[in-house]
């Protein structure tokens, strides 16, 4: 293979599985695999990796297969080490950008590869090789569309510190709350997905880093791709160049960028179907899919809105309490928190459903439930001052906020099903 500054693939070979022609196998119509390494400064690790791999492909990937190693701009040694190896090993090839980042590599590789599969892991080889087959055999048999390795899967068998594990299983959980995603684990290092549905997902992310993978998931899962997870064995990389804080930034401004993505409509693109079983319409598929989504994007949305409304009338309850007898402060406090509340439901809560609802239609709604938030609310706190004459303002403030969570639930319920919600024409 022919390197190119640019990042462009050159024309390459696939390597035949070993034992092809002893065995009479037929390859010609086998789909062929390409598995892409993404390195930065990695002239150490390469090596062993590429030739570990190599190996490994030869005796037991019954599919034609090559290996690209793309080179994010690496400063060290690390290019030199990969024209080396493409040298020395047949199947063996490389890309070199002319900058950083993992989501661009894959992008810029997967984009423009002419295999049927393409597939990426990482240099460390952390997730063990024995999920590889796994990974590429419901591709191949068109069984699904994107596979991935988990390690929060049942059966998956992780080596990693205790912040790590908490770090992805938080992220993770935050993923299935504000996206209703299905897969567990959006950011192993070992995925794979057919070119033919992966190349108009590409077309759609931005993110040229970490944030890529759960990215191009959000995206397969919201446009009705099938994913097939792999439970993998994996152990943590120590000399990981990851940066958590960095990365967990990035991560949250992508989550929300995906949301909004997704509640515009923008995140649809046309794909290639799947046959449908007689008695399940593509269009019922699609439509349950984005009403599942956008349920799971609603309540995500109005339950951070909802938390920091509450902790926000609380704190302002507290200040005006010192003035005011607790009717009074109780008033104020709960009438400004539901203005602010009800126009944040209103633009992005229910940004989608919104469409042509007006301010005050909102306003008007959201008044009604201000009266029954403020009976629920204010008859706890004279209940709780009633069995507790001397309790301080801070215990009434909490006192508030627990009877806030039910009218917060009456207060979904009746905008999304009445206030915010569509009439038909």
């Amino acid at each position: 293979m022919t390197h190119t500054s640019s990042g462009l693939h050159a024309p390459r070979r696939f390597q035949s599985p070993r034992g092809a022609d002893t065995f009479g196998t037929n390859t010609s119509h086998a789909p062929t695999v390409e598995i892409v390494i993404p390195v930065y400064n990695e002239e150490r690790a390469l090596p062993g990796c590429i030739r570990t791999l190599h190996a490994r492909l030869c005796d037991e990937l019954p599919y034609p297969w090559r290996i690209t190693v793309a080179d994010n701009a690496s400063v060290d040694r690390t290019l030199t080490v990969a024209r080396d190896l493409c040298e020395e090993l047949p199947g063996v090839g490389m890309v070199h950008l002319g900058r950083k980042g993992r989501g661009l590599a894959l992008r810029t590789v997967w984009g423009s590869s002419d295999a049927d599969i393409v597939v990426y892991m990482d240099v460390d080889l952390s997730t063990g090789l024995d999920g590889l087959l796994p990974l590429i055999a419901p591709l191949a048999s068109g069984h699904s569309d994107l596979a991935i390795g988990s390690r929060l899967a049942p059966g998956a068998r992780t080596v990693r510190g205790p912040r790590r594990e908490l770090i992805s299983r938080c992220y993770n959980a935050l993923i299935r709350v504000t996206h209703g995603a299905r897969f567990s684990d959006a950011q192993c290092g070992f995925k794979a997905a057919r070119t033919e549905v992966l190349r108009p997902l590409l077309d759609r992310t931005r993110d040229d880093a970490w944030f890529f993978d759960t990215e191009l998931l959000l995206l397969a899962e919201h446009n009705g791709l099938r994913i097939h997870e792999v439970p993998v064995d994996w152990v943590e990389d120590v000399d990981t160049r990851v940066h958590v804080v960095g990365t967990a930034t990035d991560d949250l401004k992508g989550l929300w960028r995906m949301a909004r993505l997704k509640a515009s409509g923008a995140a649809r693109v046309p794909l290639p179907r799947r046959p449908q079983p007689a008695a399940e319409h593509p269009d019922a598929v699609l439509a349950s899919d984005a009403a599942r989504s956008q349920l799971a994007w609603q309540v995500g949305c109005f339950v951070a809105i909802g938390i920091a409304s509450t902790v926000g009338q609380a704190l302002l309850y507290w200040l005006l309490r010192g003035w005011w007898q607790p009717a009074v402060a109780n008033f104020v406090s709960l009438l400004v928190l539901t203005l602010l509340n009800t126009e944040a439901n209103r633009r992005l809560t229910f940004r989608h459903s919104a469409d042509g609802i007006g301010a005050g239609r909102a306003h008007a709604g959201a008044g009604a439930l201000f009266v029954v938030g403020y009976l629920v609310t204010s008859g706890a706190v004279l209940l709780f001052r009633h069995a507790v004459p001397d309790a301080s303002a801070a215990a009434e403030a909490l006192v508030l906020a627990a009877s806030s969570v039910l009218v917060t639930g009456i207060r979904f319920l009746v905008l999304r099903l009445a206030v915010f919600r569509r009439r038909t024409p």
